[in-house]
């Protein structure tokens, strides 16, 4: 359980160094619930805004972009501003998180991805893509409900 040679070890001083790691983690966290990422998509013609809550705070669109005619392609491309910018706080996370991760799988006597601790903390592998928090925002459905899920028994 605890790391080779750790015989004799101070429990105080490990004790003080998990209660450092919590105060640090617990810092990047509201950190980064307060960043914001800007993500574009079309070349910048559509731009998006999200903090690391997940809240859309601003949404840029080029007059070109806005045909009466072809909404789908615009609906595409908020939706891909909005997931750019969901990557780029995703990247942000495994940045901050990265040097505290390793302190605590370093306490823990692990390391490597495999004995990642805060894996998932953001949704999904830490930076990683495919995760929880990714495409949230954008209601995709046809229902009049915010975030776009079904009544149950229905399917998306």
């Amino acid at each position: 359980m605890f790391p080779p040679g750790s015989e004799g070890f101070d429990m105080g001083q490990l004790l003080q160094q998990a209660q450092r790691m919590q105060e640090q983690l617990m810092s990047a966290q509201q950190d980064l619930t307060e960043a914001e990422a800007t993500g574009s998509a079309g070349g910048g013609l559509v731009r998006a805004t999200v903090t690391g809550a997940g809240e859309l705070t601003d949404l840029q669109l080029d007059p070109s972009v806005v045909d009466p005619e072809d909404v789908e392609t615009l609906a595409d491309l908020i939706i891909a501003a909005v997931r750019d910018a969901h990557a780029e706080i995703q990247r942000k996370a495994q940045e901050q998180l990265g040097a505290i991760n390793a302190d605590v799988a370093g306490l823990l006597g692990g390391g490597g991805a495999e004995a990642n601790p805060l894996a998932g903390l953001f949704g999904g592998a830490a930076g990683g893509p495919g995760g929880a928090i990714q495409g949230s925002v954008v209601d995709d459905d046809d229902d009049e409900r915010p975030g776009g899920s079904a009544p149950s028994g229905q399917g998306t």
